[in-house]
């Protein structure tokens, strides 16, 4: 076997030749910069957004909150996803864009090391939207999260990816 990752079996970096879950061996590969930016958003009412938006919820700042969450979520991802790497982070950085009826979440996420960071930029975006949900939920049971997706990548051996507009 050539990639100590790889299964000649099955051809997947995740699975050992009996077919069991497995942290693939990156020791050999060299540090790089690597970056990802991903999404979520989190549909409610225009009321909401409102009230958001001036810091007039019952639980407060919002923003503060799920900004915090999603770098502390980012820093963590090794922790909840099995088969991540720890990585050292170089950045974590959550923004909002507030619409109509909906909120994006983007995280962007950048480390120097030896594998990417898509999982960690995920992640953030992820809990940052769940927490959004957990301090709407007084005032909007129905919101939705949704669209949760990389949008961007770049750095590594598989080089950079930008998803469709």
């Amino acid at each position: 076997m050539s990639d100590p990752g790889m299964t000649e079996m099955t051809g997947l970096t995740h699975l050992n030749a009996a077919g069991e879950a497995l942290m693939v061996d990156v020791s050999a590969k060299d540090p790089s910069h690597r970056e990802a930016k991903a999404q979520a958003v989190l549909n409610t009412q225009p009321e909401v957004l409102a009230l958001l938006s001036n810091g007039g919820l019952p639980k407060g700042d919002a923003l503060a909150v799920a900004r915090v969450a999603g770098i502390m979520a980012a820093k963590k991802t090794s922790e909840l996803i099995p088969l991540c790497h720890p990585l050292p982070l170089s950045k974590a950085q959550i923004d909002f864009e507030l619409g109509d009826d909906a909120i994006r979440i983007l995280a962007l996420v950048r480390t120097l090391g030896v594998t990417g960071v898509e999982m960690e930029a995920l992640t953030a975006a992820s809990v940052a939207a769940l927490t959004l949900y957990d301090m709407i939920k007084a005032v909007d049971k129905r919101a939705v999260i949704g669209e949760i997706k990389l949008l961007a990548k770049s750095g590594g051996k598989s080089g950079n990816f930008e998803a469709e507009a």
